[in-house]
């Protein structure tokens, strides 16, 4: 499967003998934290966080998050687990449990950097761990950073399939924002990366969290209901990567993508925050879904909200229902 794994590592620190500890989670979680090569900001780690037990020849799933976030969806682990899979979730560097004090939140200049942990994780789930089979799942920003590792790491060999829920595949908003202004961002992000350039709007997190309309709860330190600020040379790295993808990929893995059947305003709070996707432009999600790879298939989820795995019934019941369905065919 992955045999010459060690030499395809991107980053030898990675292969170092992970941190184990029990998480937040509860139950039987435990995070291990994987050490990166250091970046401009010194030391850098990722955290992989899975079941004590978790291990064996079965297929494996590992989840890879959105911007301003970090796992903490454990009822979709559970879900995925009562369909035969183990699972796995990876908090990126500077995200989640992977966040140190000397470190800018979610900041990358370059989508690239995040290569190293996902091959550690890969490397723990397929070399140590011996699943045999592993789907990579993602959400929002993740879809779009692990579209891009795929195509770079060419897919089959080191993963079986991928499964999307509302990834990030353009920028929602007018062709004066996507256009103009996104050639001034990249020259500004080169020049001055860490300029402010936006923030996110607080309305998508009042509507989830339960300290708002929600029902979810989750660390508001790690995943604020404002955001974290968008600074501008995680912008461009952003849009150079929306860049690349328009351009066309070359998954050669069956790729699952999920979204909303509706978007909804992002910069309002409105009647159907609940039901449709509030972040990111669903109509960008189909049309650019074909340019992954030549085995994509497209499920648009009614009422679903941008993190499909938070909707409201029976909108959740009918992703996962999607997804089950999918992976039967496809990830088993």
């Amino acid at each position: 499967m992955i045999g010459d794994f060690a030499v395809k590592m991107t980053g030898a620190k990675s292969m170092d003998a992970p941190v184990t500890e029990p998480d937040g989670l509860g139950d039987d979680w435990v995070s291990r934290t994987l050490r990166l090569q250091p970046d401009a900001e010194g030391d850098a780690v990722a955290t992989l966080v899975h079941r004590r037990d978790a291990g064996g020849p079965g297929p494996a799933i590992l989840y890879i998050h959105g911007f301003c976030d970090y796992f903490f969806q454990d009822h979709l682990a559970r879900r995925m687990e009562a369909l035969g899979h183990t699972f796995y979730a990876l908090d990126l560097r500077n995200y989640g449990r992977s966040l140190r004090p000397h470190q800018t939140p979610n900041f990358c200049t370059d989508l690239a950097v995040y290569d190293e942990e996902l091959d550690a994780a890969l490397h723990i789930i397929r070399e140590q761990h011996g699943h045999r089979r592993l789907v990579v799942m993602s959400h929002s920003t993740g879809g779009l950073i692990t579209a891009l590792w795929a195509h770079r790491r060419g897919g089959r060999g080191w993963i079986d399939a991928m499964v999307m829920n509302s990834p990030w595949f353009d920028l929602a908003g007018s062709t004066f924002l996507r256009g103009p202004v996104t050639a001034v961002i990249d020259l500004v992000g080169a020049l001055a990366p860490r300029l402010m350039v936006s923030r996110l709007g607080p309305h998508y997190g009042r509507s989830i969290h339960r300290s708002g309309t929600g029902t979810w709860d989750y660390n508001l330190a790690w995943k604020p209901i404002e955001g974290f600020p968008v600074l501008a040379g995680w912008f461009r790295a952003i849009r150079r990567g929306h860049a690349t993808l328009g351009n066309g990929l070359a998954v050669d893995v069956p790729v699952l993508v999920c979204c909303s059947d509706r978007s909804g305003p992002n910069n309002r709070w409105h009647e159907d925050i609940t039901r449709t996707d509030s972040v990111l432009d669903v109509e960008q999600i189909a049309g650019r879904a074909p340019c992954i790879g030549p085995d994509v298939t497209l499920v648009r989820i009614a009422g679903g909200i941008h993190d499909l795995a938070l909707s409201a019934e029976p909108a959740r019941e009918t992703y996962f229902a999607a997804v089950a369905t999918w992976l039967e065919r496809h990830g088993g």
